[in-house]
């Protein structure tokens, strides 16, 4: 057999069988997959990626009349309805019986659940086939991580009844998660939103079914009705100085505080260091899409604590002792203003303890600071007066080469 000449004879080639499949939605989850290839390689804007190659391949088969040929360009049709020449499609003569049915599916319910401390929320959508000629009732689930800001995977199965129970039960064993019923609007708007950042990354998130499902996720996000504005969750502002400081003052006055002896430091370095300290943790809840300080959980923390701080701030060594301390306080403090289960509050501050060894560590060996902070530690190891600018300057000639600049 001949080797395919190009990407659109090798898409053929793979889709010789498709009118052997059993149902619409077979064909389309080995429509979605074959697309998956396009949509893991591009290197932005997935999405306008796949269009463009759906595009391509629908031009450049418009005049193939074998049944395969024609039934998969209905698949993609219908998987991509944007594509350019995808509304003059057509089924062959010879087109399977489920063919008609491809995407016309309507929606049958959806839920979303996740965990209290607001990491990730996952959404779940339940869809039949107009027709059942076109296949069983299947379903659309979506993780959206709140941590980076990104529709983490989907997946698209069935039954989708058993999918929905296996997720109830679930939920209900763990006093960590909740579920509820959702606006399939607001489904659509938050996977959406969350979708376009996964879609323009350099790189996916590993395993999953990410890009062998994501055609068809859309094509079926594409039946729920859509979103208000009011009604999806944008990224938030930062707290301006006033809310900080109000926020603080609640704090120190709080159990929390007490209990770790915040309320009773004395003298202006402890003072001082308490009070960089809570800036750290304003400064890298500012960082998320929701900017919630007080949004912590033992995910959030192993991100402060063993990656962000070392990265963006110099600690000296009263900072180092301080922060796991005031980091105790403080998101035990949230955990119970956010009225979170006292085992989740619980489970966050052990998390807290178990990841000081390993901060400890890497505070030592200062491997994971970024270049620009390496820099300001050992100026500040130097002696040297940030504030004196002839004292900087001096100190960035004698180490220019160390700082990678080569200019004279």
């Amino acid at each position: 057999m001949a080797t395919p000449q190009t990407p659109y004879d090798a898409v053929l080639h793979a889709a010789r069988d498709v009118t052997r499949l059993d149902t619409a939605l077979d064909a389309e989850m080995l429509g979605a997959a074959l697309l998956g290839s396009v949509y893991a390689i591009a290197e932005t804007d997935r999405e306008r990626a796949v269009r463009e190659f759906v595009s391509g391949f629908l031009a450049a088969t418009a005049r193939r009349r074998t049944a395969a040929a024609t039934t998969i360009r209905s698949v993609f049709a219908a998987l991509v309805p944007d594509a350019e020449g995808a509304a003059k499609v057509r089924p062959g003569a010879q087109a399977p019986a489920w063919s008609g049915q491809l995407g016309r599916v309507h929606l049958t319910g959806a839920w979303s659940y996740g965990d209290v401390y607001g990491d990730q929320t996952s959404y779940l959508a339940t869809f039949a086939y107009d027709d059942a000629t076109g296949g069983p009732d299947h379903a659309l689930v979506a993780l959206v991580d709140h941590n980076i800001g990104i529709t983490k995977d989907v997946f698209v199965g069935g039954p989708a009844e058993r999918i929905l129970e296996q997720v109830r039960q679930m939920c209900a064993t763990d006093d960590l998660t909740w579920f509820r019923e959702e606006d399939p609007a607001r489904m659509h708007g938050e996977v959406s939103r969350h979708l376009t950042v996964t879609d323009d990354l350099g790189s996916l998130p590993g395993e999953g079914s990410l890009a062998t499902d994501r055609a068809l996720v859309g094509a079926r996000l594409a039946v729920l009705p859509g979103a208000p504005a009011d009604t999806l969750t944008w990224d938030a502002e930062p707290l301006t100085g006033e809310e900080r400081t109000e926020l603080v003052r609640v704090f120190l006055a709080s159990p929390e505080a007490a209990r770790f002896g915040l309320d009773t430091l004395d003298g202006d370095a402890e003072l001082a260091s308490l009070h960089f300290c809570l800036g750290l943790l304003f400064d890298h809840a500012a960082s998320f899409p929701d900017a919630d300080p007080l949004r912590w959980s033992p995910a959030v923390a192993g991100l402060f604590l063993l990656d962000w701080v070392h990265r963006r701030a110099v600690l000296d060594m009263d900072d180092a002792a301080m922060l796991p301390r005031v980091l105790r306080a403080w998101a035990a403090y949230a955990g119970h203003r956010r009225g979170l289960p006292e085992p989740a509050v619980t489970r966050t501050d052990e998390a807290i303890e178990e990841l000081v060894p390993e901060f400890a560590r890497l505070y030592s060996t200062g491997e994971r600071r970024s270049p620009a902070t390496a820099a300001v530690a050992q100026l500040m190891a130097d002696g040297v007066d940030p504030d004196d600018p002839a004292a900087l300057d001096a100190w960035i000639e004698a180490n220019r080469q160390c700082l990678g600049d080569d200019t004279a």
